[in-house]
């Protein structure tokens, strides 16, 4: 009589691709459990001999594991299917890297490299921007929830016991709750009629003007500006020192002069002075025709 070879993990693979994450978790309970036995011949065959079989079985009997996992994570608000895919590749990482002399199970080792990655995926997109970057910050991430005995914001007593039983600065809990309790804002959602302006604030509003914002504009401007501001002192030098004085006094300086100062000043008529400066003015403009409308808002 022939004896049947003992039945694998693999044969219980479904024929057509699963559908739905309802499907999924029955196939992954429906794979049978590895003894302990069974569990170190496999792992021995994957460390020794680098038996990718032997990986494929130790990964499909602990797939339910993975799924159980993934549920106590459904409080994020994210795809149990992606939890469950994210926690999937913890698990082979942990395949990969247990050491059957370790003395311990699979399941003990794995839990760490299952749940390591389903923090990651739960940090990068929970929200836009992190919440938890720092070794206390992600410790609170995951923690402090469970630690809050009420609603609401917590006490300095529960921050400072939140602290101890964590191990963790109150600061970084103070911060933490903070992080938790804000909410994201959209970047250019649409303003009502109805809406007040605190309301109706979007971050968009505080970008510039897109052409203002375009370093090729920017650059042009900035040149254009240098062009003319050297052009400038150039129509100045050619003036004599007086009329170069009046200009500068009546046009440049932050406090402007009047006629009657300037009058005083040279010991002429301010009537003197205005025709100075009117003259001064027709040679500069004529001096600076080819940026006539640039020159017109420095020298009027």
């Amino acid at each position: 009589m022939t004896k049947l070879a003992p039945k694998k993990a693999q044969d219980n693979l479904p024929l057509a691709p699963i559908a739905s994450i309802e499907e999924y978790i029955r196939f992954a309970n429906s794979i049978p459990m590895l003894s302990a036995e069974e569990e170190l011949a496999l792992a021995h065959r994957l460390h020794d001999e680098h038996d990718l079989e032997a990986a494929q079985q130790l990964i499909l009997s602990h797939l339910r594991f993975v799924v159980a996992v993934a549920k106590s994570f459904l409080g994020y608000g994210l795809p149990l299917s992606d939890l469950i895919q994210e926690g999937n590749i913890g698990l082979m990482k942990a395949v990969k890297r247990y050491d059957p002399s370790l003395g311990v199970r699979l399941v003990s080792f794995a839990v760490h490299w299952i749940k390591a990655e389903m923090h990651d995926f739960i940090i990068k997109n929970w929200r836009i921007v992190k919440v938890a970057t720092t070794k206390p910050q992600r410790k609170l991430f995951f923690n402090l929830r469970s630690q809050k005995k009420r609603l609401g914001w917590l006490s300095n007593e529960e921050i400072s016991n939140v602290a101890k039983a964590l191990n963790v600065k109150e600061s970084d809990v103070i911060e933490m709750e903070k992080r938790l309790n804000a909410a994201d804002m959209h970047f250019d959602a649409p303003v009502e009629e109805d809406m007040d302006e605190e309301e109706s604030f979007t971050p968009s509003m505080y970008l510039t003007a897109p052409e203002a914002s375009n370093p090729d504009i920017k650059v042009i401007e900035d040149k254009r500006e240098h062009k003319i501001n050297t052009e400038l002192q150039q129509a100045l030098q050619d003036l004599d020192e007086r009329s170069r004085d009046i200009i500068t006094s009546r046009w440049l300086n932050d406090n402007k002069a009047t006629l009657h100062e300037l009058a005083d000043k040279y010991q002429i008529s301010h009537e003197r002075v205005r025709q100075l400066e009117e003259a001064s003015l027709k040679k500069l403009k004529k001096h600076m025709m080819p940026y006539a409308e640039d020159a017109e808002e420095i020298i009027g």
